[in-house]
Protein backbone atom coordinates (compact mmCIF):
# COMPACT_ATOMS: atom_id res chain seq x y z
CA UNK A 1 0.00 0.00 0.00
CA UNK A 2 1.29 3.45 -0.97
CA UNK A 3 1.77 5.90 1.91
CA UNK A 4 -0.07 9.19 1.45
CA UNK A 5 -0.07 12.45 3.37
CA UNK A 6 -1.36 16.01 3.48
CA UNK A 7 0.68 19.21 3.55
CA UNK A 8 0.55 20.94 6.95
CA UNK A 9 3.30 23.60 6.64
CA UNK A 10 5.38 25.34 3.95
CA UNK A 11 8.65 27.28 4.42
CA UNK A 12 9.99 28.04 0.90
CA UNK A 13 10.98 24.60 -0.49
CA UNK A 14 10.77 22.81 2.93
CA UNK A 15 7.30 21.30 3.29
CA UNK A 16 5.86 19.50 6.33
CA UNK A 17 3.56 16.55 5.55
CA UNK A 18 1.34 14.59 7.95
CA UNK A 19 1.55 10.97 6.77
CA UNK A 20 -0.83 8.01 7.16
CA UNK A 21 1.78 5.27 6.99
CA UNK A 22 5.51 4.45 7.12
CA UNK A 23 8.08 6.68 5.37
CA UNK A 24 11.89 6.49 5.45
CA UNK A 25 14.79 8.93 5.26
CA UNK A 26 15.59 10.16 1.71
CA UNK A 27 12.36 8.64 0.30
CA UNK A 28 10.94 10.37 -2.77
CA UNK A 29 7.38 11.68 -2.83
CA UNK A 30 5.23 13.72 -5.22
CA UNK A 31 3.09 16.65 -4.01
CA UNK A 32 0.02 17.41 -6.14
CA UNK A 33 -0.37 21.08 -7.15
CA UNK A 34 -3.30 21.52 -9.57
CA UNK A 35 -2.29 19.36 -12.56
CA UNK A 36 1.41 19.32 -11.61
CA UNK A 37 3.32 16.72 -9.55
CA UNK A 38 6.21 18.27 -7.60
CA UNK A 39 9.05 15.92 -6.76
CA UNK A 40 10.41 16.05 -3.19
CA UNK A 41 12.79 14.15 -0.88
CA UNK A 42 12.27 13.26 2.79
CA UNK A 43 15.03 14.88 4.88
CA UNK A 44 13.59 14.41 8.38
CA UNK A 45 10.88 12.28 10.05
CA UNK A 46 9.30 13.12 13.44
CA UNK A 47 6.37 10.90 14.50
CA UNK A 48 3.65 11.30 11.87
CA UNK A 49 5.36 14.36 10.35
CA UNK A 50 7.71 14.10 7.41
CA UNK A 51 9.81 17.13 6.41
CA UNK A 52 10.52 17.10 2.69
CA UNK A 53 12.60 19.32 0.40
CA UNK A 54 10.87 20.05 -2.89
CA UNK A 55 13.09 20.06 -5.98
CA UNK A 56 10.94 22.77 -7.61
CA UNK A 57 9.46 26.15 -6.75
CA UNK A 58 6.59 25.79 -4.23
CA UNK A 59 4.86 29.00 -5.32
CA UNK A 60 1.05 28.54 -5.05
CA UNK A 61 1.25 25.38 -2.90
CA UNK A 62 -1.46 25.28 -0.19
CA UNK A 63 -1.86 23.54 3.14
CA UNK A 64 -4.00 20.43 2.62
CA UNK A 65 -2.39 19.44 -0.69
CA UNK A 66 -2.05 15.66 -1.19
CA UNK A 67 1.35 13.93 -1.23
CA UNK A 68 2.08 10.41 -2.50
CA UNK A 69 5.18 8.51 -1.36
CA UNK A 70 7.00 6.18 -3.76
CA UNK A 71 8.87 3.86 -1.40
CA UNK A 72 12.11 4.58 -3.33
CA UNK A 73 15.06 6.91 -2.76
CA UNK A 74 16.30 9.48 -5.28
CA UNK A 75 17.76 7.25 -7.98
CA UNK A 76 19.56 7.66 -11.26
CA UNK A 77 18.79 5.52 -14.29
CA UNK A 78 22.01 4.20 -15.78
CA UNK A 79 22.72 2.51 -19.08
CA UNK A 80 23.89 3.05 -22.67
CA UNK A 81 22.86 6.40 -24.15
CA UNK A 82 24.16 8.75 -21.44
CA UNK A 83 27.25 10.04 -23.26
CA UNK A 84 26.91 13.49 -24.93
CA UNK A 85 23.72 14.10 -22.92
CA UNK A 86 22.87 17.25 -20.96
CA UNK A 87 21.02 16.51 -17.71
CA UNK A 88 19.75 18.53 -14.80
CA UNK A 89 20.44 17.56 -11.16
CA UNK A 90 17.55 15.06 -11.13
CA UNK A 91 18.79 13.45 -14.38
CA UNK A 92 16.07 14.90 -16.58
CA UNK A 93 17.24 15.05 -20.19
CA UNK A 94 17.35 18.80 -20.91
CA UNK A 95 17.38 18.26 -24.68
CA UNK A 96 13.93 16.60 -24.50
CA UNK A 97 12.37 19.62 -22.82
CA UNK A 98 10.43 22.27 -24.70
CA UNK A 99 11.19 25.98 -24.74
CA UNK A 100 13.99 28.10 -23.32
CA UNK A 101 12.92 27.87 -19.66
CA UNK A 102 12.31 24.77 -17.53
CA UNK A 103 8.67 24.20 -16.66
CA UNK A 104 7.69 23.23 -13.15
CA UNK A 105 6.78 19.58 -12.73
CA UNK A 106 8.25 18.60 -16.12
CA UNK A 107 10.33 15.40 -15.86
CA UNK A 108 11.84 13.45 -18.74
CA UNK A 109 13.26 9.93 -19.04
CA UNK A 110 17.08 10.09 -19.13
CA UNK A 111 17.68 7.29 -21.66
CA UNK A 112 16.37 6.60 -25.16
CA UNK A 113 14.11 3.54 -25.15
CA UNK A 114 13.87 3.46 -28.97
CA UNK A 115 17.63 3.26 -29.68
CA UNK A 116 19.15 -0.14 -30.37
CA UNK A 117 22.61 -1.29 -29.35
CA UNK A 118 24.92 -3.90 -30.78
CA UNK A 119 25.39 -6.38 -27.92
CA UNK A 120 28.24 -8.90 -27.53
CA UNK A 121 28.03 -11.44 -24.64
CA UNK A 122 30.99 -11.90 -22.28
CA UNK A 123 29.56 -14.84 -20.28
CA UNK A 124 28.00 -18.20 -21.15
CA UNK A 125 25.20 -20.33 -19.68
CA UNK A 126 26.24 -21.91 -16.37
CA UNK A 127 28.77 -19.19 -15.41
CA UNK A 128 28.67 -18.02 -11.79
CA UNK A 129 28.23 -14.24 -11.36
CA UNK A 130 27.66 -11.62 -8.64
CA UNK A 131 26.61 -7.96 -8.57
CA UNK A 132 28.44 -5.67 -11.07
CA UNK A 133 30.00 -8.62 -12.98
CA UNK A 134 30.19 -8.00 -16.74
CA UNK A 135 27.56 -9.85 -18.82
CA UNK A 136 28.35 -8.29 -22.17
CA UNK A 137 29.32 -5.09 -23.89
CA UNK A 138 27.92 -2.49 -26.28
CA UNK A 139 29.64 0.35 -28.09
CA UNK A 140 28.60 3.98 -27.59
CA UNK A 141 30.45 6.83 -29.31
CA UNK A 142 33.42 4.48 -30.00
CA UNK A 143 33.60 3.65 -26.26
CA UNK A 144 33.16 0.03 -25.09
CA UNK A 145 30.54 -0.01 -22.32
CA UNK A 146 29.77 -3.02 -20.15
CA UNK A 147 26.33 -4.44 -19.37
CA UNK A 148 26.49 -5.61 -15.76
CA UNK A 149 24.67 -7.78 -13.25
CA UNK A 150 22.33 -5.44 -11.29
CA UNK A 151 24.19 -3.67 -8.49
CA UNK A 152 21.50 -4.65 -5.96
CA UNK A 153 21.77 -8.39 -6.79
CA UNK A 154 22.40 -10.35 -3.56
CA UNK A 155 24.99 -13.17 -3.30
CA UNK A 156 26.06 -15.45 -6.17
CA UNK A 157 23.95 -16.38 -9.16
CA UNK A 158 24.16 -18.65 -12.22
CA UNK A 159 23.56 -17.59 -15.82
CA UNK A 160 20.41 -19.41 -16.99
CA UNK A 161 20.25 -17.72 -20.40
CA UNK A 162 22.18 -15.03 -22.29
CA UNK A 163 21.36 -13.31 -25.58
CA UNK A 164 23.57 -14.04 -28.54
CA UNK A 165 25.40 -11.31 -30.40
CA UNK A 166 22.83 -8.98 -31.92
CA UNK A 167 21.04 -5.63 -31.81
CA UNK A 168 18.71 -4.96 -28.85
CA UNK A 169 16.99 -2.05 -27.10
CA UNK A 170 17.80 -1.14 -23.47
CA UNK A 171 14.57 -2.75 -22.20
CA UNK A 172 15.21 -6.13 -23.89
CA UNK A 173 15.96 -8.95 -21.44
CA UNK A 174 19.52 -9.87 -22.31
CA UNK A 175 20.11 -12.43 -19.53
CA UNK A 176 18.30 -14.49 -16.91
CA UNK A 177 20.18 -15.15 -13.66
CA UNK A 178 19.14 -17.80 -11.12
CA UNK A 179 20.01 -16.81 -7.54
CA UNK A 180 21.04 -19.11 -4.65
CA UNK A 181 17.37 -19.64 -3.69
CA UNK A 182 16.45 -20.79 -7.20
CA UNK A 183 14.61 -17.60 -8.16
CA UNK A 184 15.07 -16.26 -11.72
CA UNK A 185 15.98 -12.59 -12.32
CA UNK A 186 15.56 -11.00 -15.74
CA UNK A 187 18.31 -8.50 -16.59
CA UNK A 188 18.21 -5.75 -19.22
CA UNK A 189 20.67 -2.91 -19.99
CA UNK A 190 19.19 -0.51 -17.41
CA UNK A 191 20.58 -0.05 -13.88
CA UNK A 192 19.02 2.02 -11.08
CA UNK A 193 20.93 3.21 -8.05
CA UNK A 194 20.21 5.67 -5.16
CA UNK A 195 22.46 8.72 -5.51
CA UNK A 196 23.21 9.14 -1.79
CA UNK A 197 24.56 5.58 -1.36
CA UNK A 198 28.12 4.83 -2.60
CA UNK A 199 28.60 1.83 -4.92
CA UNK A 200 30.84 -0.70 -3.18
CA UNK A 201 30.86 -3.25 -6.00
CA UNK A 202 34.63 -3.72 -6.14
CA UNK A 203 37.22 -6.00 -4.51
CA UNK A 204 39.60 -3.42 -3.04
CA UNK A 205 40.40 0.27 -3.08
CA UNK A 206 44.20 0.71 -3.00
CA UNK A 207 45.97 4.04 -2.73
CA UNK A 208 46.16 5.69 -6.19
CA UNK A 209 49.60 6.25 -7.72
CA UNK A 210 49.39 6.63 -11.56
CA UNK A 211 50.03 10.19 -12.73
CA UNK A 212 47.03 11.76 -14.48
CA UNK A 213 48.51 13.74 -17.35
CA UNK A 214 46.58 17.01 -17.82
CA UNK A 215 48.92 18.96 -20.12
CA UNK A 216 48.92 21.85 -17.59
CA UNK A 217 52.54 22.35 -16.41
CA UNK A 218 51.76 23.90 -13.02
CA UNK A 219 49.76 20.72 -12.22
CA UNK A 220 51.77 17.93 -13.90
CA UNK A 221 55.23 19.24 -12.97
CA UNK A 222 54.73 20.99 -9.66
CA UNK A 223 51.53 19.61 -8.07
CA UNK A 224 50.65 16.34 -9.81
CA UNK A 225 47.27 14.66 -9.46
CA UNK A 226 46.84 10.91 -9.94
CA UNK A 227 44.21 8.68 -11.54
CA UNK A 228 41.65 8.25 -8.77
CA UNK A 229 42.97 11.28 -6.89
CA UNK A 230 41.10 14.23 -5.41
CA UNK A 231 41.85 17.92 -5.79
CA UNK A 232 40.18 21.27 -5.49
CA UNK A 233 40.63 24.73 -6.97
CA UNK A 234 39.69 27.64 -4.67
CA UNK A 235 39.87 31.22 -5.86
CA UNK A 236 38.07 34.54 -6.02
CA UNK A 237 35.81 35.49 -8.94
CA UNK A 238 37.76 36.13 -12.12
CA UNK A 239 40.90 34.18 -11.15
CA UNK A 240 40.27 31.46 -13.75
CA UNK A 241 38.70 28.48 -11.89
CA UNK A 242 36.28 27.54 -14.65
CA UNK A 243 38.89 28.04 -17.42
CA UNK A 244 41.36 25.78 -15.57
CA UNK A 245 38.65 23.13 -15.10
CA UNK A 246 37.75 23.27 -18.80
CA UNK A 247 41.45 22.93 -19.76
CA UNK A 248 41.83 19.86 -17.54
CA UNK A 249 38.62 18.23 -18.84
CA UNK A 250 39.72 18.82 -22.46
CA UNK A 251 43.25 17.51 -22.06
CA UNK A 252 43.30 14.95 -19.25
CA UNK A 253 44.00 11.29 -19.95
CA UNK A 254 40.49 10.06 -19.11
CA UNK A 255 37.98 7.76 -20.85
CA UNK A 256 34.88 9.60 -19.60
CA UNK A 257 34.48 13.23 -18.48
CA UNK A 258 31.53 14.23 -16.29
CA UNK A 259 30.97 17.92 -15.61
CA UNK A 260 28.71 18.81 -12.68
CA UNK A 261 27.76 22.46 -13.01
CA UNK A 262 26.30 22.62 -9.50
CA UNK A 263 25.50 26.25 -8.99
CA UNK A 264 27.48 27.81 -11.83
CA UNK A 265 26.12 30.99 -13.35
CA UNK A 266 23.92 30.28 -16.33
CA UNK A 267 26.26 32.00 -18.83
CA UNK A 268 29.15 29.73 -17.78
CA UNK A 269 27.03 26.63 -18.33
CA UNK A 270 25.92 27.88 -21.75
CA UNK A 271 29.63 28.21 -22.58
CA UNK A 272 30.10 24.48 -21.85
CA UNK A 273 27.03 23.52 -23.93
CA UNK A 274 28.23 25.66 -26.83
CA UNK A 275 31.96 24.86 -26.67
CA UNK A 276 32.22 21.15 -26.00
CA UNK A 277 30.43 19.87 -29.14
CA UNK A 278 32.89 21.86 -31.27
CA UNK A 279 36.09 20.95 -29.44
CA UNK A 280 38.26 18.20 -30.87
CA UNK A 281 39.39 15.56 -28.40
CA UNK A 282 43.23 15.41 -28.71
CA UNK A 283 43.19 11.70 -27.76
CA UNK A 284 40.61 10.43 -30.26
CA UNK A 285 40.44 13.14 -32.94
CA UNK A 286 36.63 13.26 -32.58
CA UNK A 287 34.49 15.80 -30.72
CA UNK A 288 35.02 16.05 -26.98
CA UNK A 289 31.29 15.84 -26.26
CA UNK A 290 31.30 12.17 -27.38
CA UNK A 291 32.86 11.14 -24.06
CA UNK A 292 31.30 13.85 -21.91
CA UNK A 293 28.20 13.92 -19.70
CA UNK A 294 27.01 17.30 -18.38
CA UNK A 295 24.89 17.61 -15.22
CA UNK A 296 23.76 21.22 -15.00
CA UNK A 297 22.07 22.95 -12.11
CA UNK A 298 22.69 26.66 -12.35
CA UNK A 299 22.61 29.03 -9.39
CA UNK A 300 19.10 30.24 -10.30
CA UNK A 301 17.59 26.71 -10.22
CA UNK A 302 15.85 25.41 -7.08
CA UNK A 303 18.19 24.96 -4.15
CA UNK A 304 17.28 21.30 -3.48
CA UNK A 305 18.07 20.20 -7.04
CA UNK A 306 21.43 21.97 -6.75
CA UNK A 307 22.20 19.94 -3.65
CA UNK A 308 21.28 16.69 -5.47
CA UNK A 309 23.24 17.39 -8.68
CA UNK A 310 26.72 16.52 -7.34
CA UNK A 311 25.44 13.18 -6.04
CA UNK A 312 23.82 12.45 -9.41
CA UNK A 313 27.13 13.13 -11.19
CA UNK A 314 29.15 11.02 -8.71
CA UNK A 315 26.77 8.03 -9.10
CA UNK A 316 27.16 8.24 -12.90
CA UNK A 317 30.94 8.28 -12.42
CA UNK A 318 30.78 5.17 -10.16
CA UNK A 319 28.73 3.41 -12.85
CA UNK A 320 31.45 3.98 -15.48
CA UNK A 321 34.19 3.09 -12.97
CA UNK A 322 32.51 -0.31 -12.45
CA UNK A 323 33.17 -0.90 -16.19
CA UNK A 324 36.91 -0.50 -15.65
CA UNK A 325 37.04 3.02 -17.14
CA UNK A 326 38.99 6.11 -16.04
CA UNK A 327 36.51 8.83 -15.14
CA UNK A 328 37.26 12.50 -14.56
CA UNK A 329 34.58 14.28 -12.53
CA UNK A 330 34.63 18.10 -12.37
CA UNK A 331 32.31 19.95 -10.00
CA UNK A 332 31.81 23.70 -10.32
CA UNK A 333 31.26 25.08 -7.77
CA UNK A 334 31.16 23.04 -4.56
CA UNK A 335 30.76 26.33 -2.63
CA UNK A 336 27.30 26.77 -4.11
CA UNK A 337 26.51 23.14 -3.29
CA UNK A 338 27.53 23.90 0.32
CA UNK A 339 25.36 27.05 0.22
CA UNK A 340 22.40 24.86 -0.82
CA UNK A 341 23.11 22.63 2.21
CA UNK A 342 23.23 25.78 4.38
CA UNK A 343 19.88 27.04 3.10
CA UNK A 344 18.20 23.70 3.77
CA UNK A 345 19.79 23.45 7.24
CA UNK A 346 18.69 27.01 8.13
CA UNK A 347 15.11 26.38 7.01
CA UNK A 348 15.07 23.24 9.16
CA UNK A 349 16.12 25.51 12.07
CA UNK A 350 19.12 23.28 12.84
CA UNK A 351 21.93 24.53 15.04
CA UNK A 352 24.26 26.44 12.67
CA UNK A 353 28.02 25.89 12.45
CA UNK A 354 30.67 28.45 11.34
CA UNK A 355 29.26 31.03 8.84
CA UNK A 356 25.81 29.42 9.15
CA UNK A 357 26.87 26.18 7.38
CA UNK A 358 25.58 22.85 8.79
CA UNK A 359 27.46 21.51 11.81
CA UNK A 360 28.25 18.31 9.92
CA UNK A 361 29.60 20.08 6.80
CA UNK A 362 33.03 18.50 7.34
CA UNK A 363 31.67 14.93 7.29
CA UNK A 364 29.36 15.66 4.27
CA UNK A 365 32.34 16.92 2.22
CA UNK A 366 34.57 14.09 3.48
CA UNK A 367 32.01 11.37 2.61
CA UNK A 368 31.49 12.83 -0.84
CA UNK A 369 35.20 13.11 -1.71
CA UNK A 370 35.68 9.60 -0.28
CA UNK A 371 33.51 8.17 -3.10
CA UNK A 372 36.23 9.03 -5.65
CA UNK A 373 39.30 6.81 -5.95
CA UNK A 374 41.08 4.02 -7.76
CA UNK A 375 39.52 0.53 -7.40
CA UNK A 376 40.28 -3.08 -8.31
CA UNK A 377 37.11 -4.77 -9.59
CA UNK A 378 36.03 -8.33 -8.79
CA UNK A 379 37.46 -9.54 -12.12
CA UNK A 380 40.87 -7.96 -11.42
CA UNK A 381 40.40 -5.02 -13.84
CA UNK A 382 40.97 -1.46 -12.60
CA UNK A 383 38.82 1.67 -12.75
CA UNK A 384 39.12 5.14 -11.26
CA UNK A 385 37.26 8.38 -10.49
CA UNK A 386 39.43 11.48 -10.32
CA UNK A 387 37.48 14.25 -8.65
CA UNK A 388 38.37 17.96 -8.93
CA UNK A 389 36.01 20.50 -7.41
CA UNK A 390 36.18 24.29 -7.48
CA UNK A 391 35.47 26.43 -4.44
CA UNK A 392 34.31 30.06 -4.72
CA UNK A 393 35.11 31.60 -1.33
CA UNK A 394 33.46 34.97 -0.73
CA UNK A 395 36.01 37.73 -1.33
CA UNK A 396 38.74 35.16 -2.05
CA UNK A 397 38.97 34.31 1.68
CA UNK A 398 40.65 30.88 1.84
CA UNK A 399 39.98 30.60 5.58
CA UNK A 400 36.21 30.18 5.20
CA UNK A 401 34.56 26.82 6.22
CA UNK A 402 34.08 25.21 2.76
CA UNK A 403 37.74 25.76 1.76
CA UNK A 404 39.05 24.69 5.18
CA UNK A 405 36.93 21.50 5.29
CA UNK A 406 37.78 20.60 1.69
CA UNK A 407 41.47 21.07 2.48
CA UNK A 408 41.23 18.30 5.08
CA UNK A 409 40.11 15.66 2.56
CA UNK A 410 41.39 16.69 -0.89
CA UNK A 411 44.96 15.61 -1.63
CA UNK A 412 45.71 18.36 -4.16
CA UNK A 413 45.26 22.05 -3.47
CA UNK A 414 45.44 24.52 -6.38
CA UNK A 415 45.14 27.98 -4.80
CA UNK A 416 44.21 30.60 -7.39
CA UNK A 417 45.49 34.03 -6.40
CA UNK A 418 43.88 37.35 -7.27
CA UNK A 419 47.27 39.11 -7.41
CA UNK A 420 48.62 36.65 -10.02
CA UNK A 421 45.43 36.97 -12.04
CA UNK A 422 45.72 40.79 -11.94
CA UNK A 423 49.32 40.46 -13.19
CA UNK A 424 47.98 38.23 -16.05
CA UNK A 425 50.09 35.30 -14.87
CA UNK A 426 47.81 32.46 -15.96
CA UNK A 427 46.99 29.86 -14.75
CA UNK A 428 46.93 32.00 -11.59
CA UNK A 429 47.90 29.07 -9.32
CA UNK A 430 50.01 30.28 -6.40
CA UNK A 431 53.09 27.99 -6.57
CA UNK A 432 54.09 28.32 -2.92
CA UNK A 433 50.58 28.00 -1.38
CA UNK A 434 49.48 25.07 -3.57
CA UNK A 435 50.52 21.48 -2.92
CA UNK A 436 50.05 17.86 -3.91
CA UNK A 437 50.28 15.22 -1.18
CA UNK A 438 50.69 12.47 -3.81
CA UNK A 439 54.28 13.56 -4.44
CA UNK A 440 55.12 12.20 -0.93
CA UNK A 441 53.62 8.73 -1.56
CA UNK A 442 56.27 6.00 -2.02
CA UNK A 443 54.03 4.31 -4.68
CA UNK A 444 53.95 7.56 -6.67
CA UNK A 445 57.72 8.07 -6.37
CA UNK A 446 58.28 4.52 -7.61
CA UNK A 447 55.91 5.10 -10.55
CA UNK A 448 57.61 8.40 -11.55
CA UNK A 449 61.11 6.89 -11.30
CA UNK A 450 59.98 4.08 -13.60
CA UNK A 451 57.91 6.16 -16.09
CA UNK A 452 60.01 9.37 -16.25
CA UNK A 453 63.33 9.28 -14.35
CA UNK A 454 64.83 9.18 -10.84
CA UNK A 455 65.78 12.86 -10.86
CA UNK A 456 62.27 14.17 -11.52
CA UNK A 457 61.01 14.58 -7.94
CA UNK A 458 64.30 16.03 -6.54
CA UNK A 459 64.25 18.59 -9.41
CA UNK A 460 60.60 19.50 -8.67
CA UNK A 461 61.44 19.97 -4.98
CA UNK A 462 64.36 22.20 -5.96
CA UNK A 463 62.04 24.29 -8.18
CA UNK A 464 59.65 24.77 -5.24
CA UNK A 465 62.51 25.84 -2.96
CA UNK A 466 63.78 28.35 -5.55
CA UNK A 467 60.29 29.84 -5.96
CA UNK A 468 60.00 30.30 -2.19
CA UNK A 469 63.45 31.91 -2.04
CA UNK A 470 62.53 34.21 -4.96
CA UNK A 471 59.38 35.30 -3.13
CA UNK A 472 61.42 36.19 0.00
CA UNK A 473 63.95 38.22 -2.02
CA UNK A 474 61.12 40.04 -3.88
CA UNK A 475 59.81 41.21 -0.48
CA UNK A 476 63.31 42.38 0.50
CA UNK A 477 63.68 44.32 -2.79
CA UNK A 478 60.26 45.97 -2.21
CA UNK A 479 61.38 47.16 1.23
CA UNK A 480 65.06 48.04 0.60
CA UNK A 481 64.92 48.96 -3.11
CA UNK A 482 66.98 47.53 -5.98
CA UNK A 483 70.22 49.09 -4.67
CA UNK A 484 69.64 47.77 -1.15
CA UNK A 485 70.25 44.08 -1.91
CA UNK A 486 73.36 42.40 -3.37
CA UNK A 487 73.54 41.56 -7.10
CA UNK A 488 73.55 37.80 -6.34
CA UNK A 489 70.14 38.27 -4.66
CA UNK A 490 68.86 39.76 -7.92
CA UNK A 491 70.23 36.73 -9.78
CA UNK A 492 68.39 34.35 -7.41
CA UNK A 493 65.18 36.38 -7.82
CA UNK A 494 65.38 36.35 -11.62
CA UNK A 495 66.03 32.62 -11.67
CA UNK A 496 62.75 32.19 -9.77
CA UNK A 497 61.05 34.53 -12.30
CA UNK A 498 62.40 32.31 -15.11
CA UNK A 499 60.69 29.30 -13.45
CA UNK A 500 57.48 31.34 -13.15
CA UNK A 501 57.41 32.55 -16.76
CA UNK A 502 58.55 29.31 -18.41
CA UNK A 503 57.01 26.53 -16.30
CA UNK A 504 54.11 28.04 -14.35
CA UNK A 505 52.64 30.34 -16.98
CA UNK A 506 50.87 28.81 -19.95
CA UNK A 507 48.83 30.22 -22.81
CA UNK A 508 45.47 28.43 -23.00
CA UNK A 509 44.67 30.15 -26.31
CA UNK A 510 47.83 29.05 -28.12
CA UNK A 511 47.51 25.77 -30.01
CA UNK A 512 51.02 24.56 -29.03
CA UNK A 513 51.42 26.01 -25.53
CA UNK A 514 47.91 25.03 -24.34
CA UNK A 515 48.90 21.36 -23.95
CA UNK A 516 52.36 20.23 -22.87
CA UNK A 517 53.24 16.55 -23.05
CA UNK A 518 55.19 14.94 -20.21
CA UNK A 519 58.20 14.47 -22.51
CA UNK A 520 58.21 18.20 -23.23
CA UNK A 521 57.66 19.08 -19.55
CA UNK A 522 60.75 17.03 -18.72
CA UNK A 523 62.76 18.93 -21.36
CA UNK A 524 61.56 22.33 -20.05
CA UNK A 525 62.35 21.32 -16.45
CA UNK A 526 65.89 20.23 -17.44
CA UNK A 527 66.54 23.49 -19.35
CA UNK A 528 65.37 25.62 -16.42
CA UNK A 529 67.31 23.59 -13.83
CA UNK A 530 70.49 23.82 -15.92
CA UNK A 531 70.15 27.64 -16.10
CA UNK A 532 69.52 27.78 -12.34
CA UNK A 533 72.71 25.75 -11.72
CA UNK A 534 74.79 28.05 -13.97
CA UNK A 535 76.88 30.85 -12.43
CA UNK A 536 76.74 34.17 -14.31
CA UNK A 537 78.87 37.34 -14.05
CA UNK A 538 77.15 40.72 -13.63
CA UNK A 539 78.33 44.20 -12.63
CA UNK A 540 74.98 45.50 -11.34
CA UNK A 541 71.27 44.62 -11.01
CA UNK A 542 70.30 46.37 -14.28
CA UNK A 543 72.44 43.90 -16.23
CA UNK A 544 70.73 41.00 -14.40
CA UNK A 545 67.21 42.17 -15.32
CA UNK A 546 68.09 42.92 -18.96
CA UNK A 547 69.89 39.58 -19.44
CA UNK A 548 67.21 37.38 -17.84
CA UNK A 549 64.46 39.13 -19.81
CA UNK A 550 66.28 38.08 -23.00
CA UNK A 551 66.54 34.49 -21.76
CA UNK A 552 62.83 34.45 -20.79
CA UNK A 553 61.83 35.77 -24.24
CA UNK A 554 63.78 33.03 -26.03
CA UNK A 555 62.35 30.33 -23.71
CA UNK A 556 58.81 31.61 -24.31
CA UNK A 557 59.32 31.39 -28.05
CA UNK A 558 60.42 27.78 -27.51
CA UNK A 559 57.15 27.14 -25.62
CA UNK A 560 55.21 28.48 -28.63
CA UNK A 561 57.12 26.26 -31.10
CA UNK A 562 56.32 22.65 -31.96
CA UNK A 563 58.48 20.36 -29.81
CA UNK A 564 61.78 19.38 -31.49
CA UNK A 565 60.83 21.20 -34.73
CA UNK A 566 63.38 23.25 -36.69
CA UNK A 567 62.00 26.43 -35.15
CA UNK A 568 62.29 24.94 -31.64
CA UNK A 569 65.87 23.79 -32.29
CA UNK A 570 66.88 27.25 -33.58
CA UNK A 571 65.56 28.91 -30.40
CA UNK A 572 67.33 26.28 -28.28
CA UNK A 573 70.58 27.07 -30.11
CA UNK A 574 69.99 30.80 -29.52
CA UNK A 575 69.42 30.05 -25.80
CA UNK A 576 72.75 28.20 -25.53
CA UNK A 577 74.53 31.16 -27.13
CA UNK A 578 72.87 33.53 -24.64
CA UNK A 579 73.97 31.38 -21.70
CA UNK A 580 77.55 31.31 -22.96
CA UNK A 581 77.60 35.16 -23.07
CA UNK A 582 77.69 35.57 -19.30
CA UNK A 583 78.51 32.12 -18.06
CA UNK A 584 81.35 32.00 -15.55
CA UNK A 585 84.09 29.85 -17.08
CA UNK A 586 85.57 27.28 -14.72
CA UNK A 587 89.33 27.08 -15.12
CA UNK A 588 90.96 23.67 -14.96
Amino acid sequence: MVTKGTVSGIISNIVTIVVDGPVFQNEICYILLDDTRLMAEVIKVEGKQAFVQVFESTRGLKVGAIAEFTGRMLEVTLGPGMLSKNYDGLQNDLDKMDGVFLRRGQYTYPLDKESEWSFSPLVKIGDEVESADWLGEVEENHQKLKIMVPFNFKGKGVIKSIKQEGVYSIETTIAVITDAEGKDHEVNMIQRWPVKIPMLNYKEKPRPYKLLETGVRVIDTLNPIVEGGTGFIPGAFGTGKTVLQHAISKQAEADIVIIAACGERANEVVEIFAEFPNLIDPHTGRTLSERTVIVANTSNMPVAAREASVYTAMTMAEFYRAMGLRVLLMADSTSRWAQALREISNRMEELPGPDGFPMDLSSIISNFYGRAGHVVLNNGKEGSITFIGTVSPAGGNLKEPVTENTKKVARCFYALEQRRADMKRYPAVNPTESYSKYIEYPEFKEYIEKEINEDWIPKVNEIRTRLQRGKEIAEQINILGDDGVPTEYHVTFWKSELIDFIILQQDAFDKVDAVTSLERQEAILNIVIDICHTDFRFDDFNEVMEYFNRIINVCRQMNYSEFESEKYDSYYKRLQELIEERKVKVEN
